[in-house]
């Protein structure tokens, strides 16, 4: 079975702390690597990369629902996936 690479970029809330949230991230989703990058004017996002089995009823949506969940995430987005 092949495995699927994802990586997401998480939008923090506005005024939260974000190695708080990649702290949460790791201790409530377990990722296989997490950074924070500046993308403009001192905003940050947070890179998550995750593998999971690509089989049928699983997908990237699953975890970007449960990444969404998490108190001080305002958006996610896959920004790449792949077989790998």
């Amino acid at each position: 079975m092949a495995k699927v690479g994802v990586v997401y970029k998480v939008y923090p809330e506005q005024d939260v702390d974000v190695d708080k949230l990649q702290d949460t991230i790791k201790s409530e989703l377990n990722p296989i690597s997490i950074s924070a990058e500046v993308i403009a004017f001192g905003i940050k996002v947070i890179k998550v990369f995750f593998t999971y089995d690509d089989r049928e009823g699983e997908g990237s949506s699953d975890i970007e629902a449960k990444l969404n969940k998490i108190k001080g995430v305002a958006q996610t987005e896959v920004s790449e996936e792949s077989l790998i």
